[in-house]
């Protein structure tokens, strides 16, 4: 150990009173790793505790955690041990400013190494049940790619993944796909920064097929309809048809999107029926376009409905059915 360091730890230790600090086991609990790991870390790199109680047992201050939570962030994202201890080892007292979150994808496509690499890093952090590093994870790559990006190549395969180690592991790993699915869906939440448009318009309705539990996708494209200023009423999981019915009755929208992730969900009878709703004065009735999302619907059909495979597809085919937004000006 260089006398810098050894100063620097010693003043360090006088500043902790004996009974302050974590131990090591509560600290490896906390972030998800094995107490081997965080005392391999000081022994490699110098990442350890300043502080030792009575009996030589390590206590770990704020400032420790701080160093050793970005190292577990550092290797999260693919940086190699060595690498990512010289750069945690440098950390700020202060957490450098959020990126502002991007509305667009950008110009250029994302590398697939980049895309494959933060998926890899956000399954890690969720399997650690490391809440904080997934978050991270889930808003950097929506404020890097754009949300149809993130959505497509970050957040679906990662989610796909945890979903198959879970099928085949049996109930062991629920608890990291609830985390998981709870955070995409706070990030995509936290996205959807809506346009403001003084256009009144009839908004659009979503809602999953009843018995239908997965929502992330529609979400997803909630999301991008709130960042378009398309007007939407969201309605969320497994709605009942008397609701979905009231909904586009009382609402009169242009298009309605049922999502089914199962074939087993997809309800043809419902489609058919809102594909038939009525409403408005005689002579000047309207009917909505039905819009079917999802892997349930493949291979299923209703006449006129709209079918996109992909997140962009169904944002362009809502907007031609709003071109008053996209003539809309932008805030000034």
């Amino acid at each position: 150990m260089d006398e810098g360091r050894h100063d620097r730890d010693a003043a360090r230790a006088q500043a902790v009173p004996p009974e302050a600090g974590v131990t090591t086991g509560a600290l490896a609990r906390r972030l998800g790793v094995s107490p081997t790991t965080l005392r391999s870390w000081d022994r490699r790199y110098g990442l350890g505790p300043a502080q030792r109680s009575a009996g030589h047992h390590r206590r770990w201050s704020a400032e420790d955690i701080a160093v050793v939570e970005e190292m577990c962030r550092l290797t999260t994202t693919g940086l190699p041990p060595a690498e990512a201890a010289l750069l945690a080892g440098k950390r700020l007292a202060t957490e450098p400013a959020a990126l502002p979150l991007q509305r667009t994808a950008p110009a250029a496509p994302a590398p697939r190494a980049t895309l494959e690499r933060q998926c890899r890093g956000i399954s890690r952090a969720a399997t650690r049940l490391d809440a904080p590093t997934v978050q991270n994870l889930l808003t950097d790559a929506v404020a890097q790619h754009g949300l149809v990006t993130a959505w497509q190549d970050v957040m679906a395969p990662v989610l796909h993944a945890v979903g198959r180690k879970w099928e085949e592991a049996g109930d062991k790993y629920v608890e990291v796909e609830h985390l998981l699915s709870w955070h995409v869906s706070r990030t995509l939440h936290r996205a959807a920064d809506p346009v403001e448009s003084t256009l009144e318009l009839p908004p659009l309705v979503l809602a999953c097929v009843p018995a239908e539990q997965h929502v992330l996708a529609l979400e997803a494209l909630s999301t991008g309809l709130s960042q378009l200023g398309v007007p939407q009423r969201m309605f969320g999981a497994a709605v009942p048809v008397e609701a979905v019915s009231a909904a586009v009755r009382r609402t009169g929208p242009r298009v309605v999107v049922l999502w089914a992730q199962a074939r087993s969900t997809a309800s043809l009878p419902l489609a058919r029926h809102l594909a038939e709703t009525r409403w408005g004065v005689r002579g000047a009735r309207g009917k909505p376009s039905v819009m079917l999302a999802g892997p349930g619907w493949a291979g299923r059909g209703v006449r006129g409905a709209l079918h996109p495979a992909t997140l962009p597809q169904a944002l362009d085919l809502i907007e031609r059915h709003y071109p008053e937004v996209s003539r809309a000006p932008g805030p000034a």
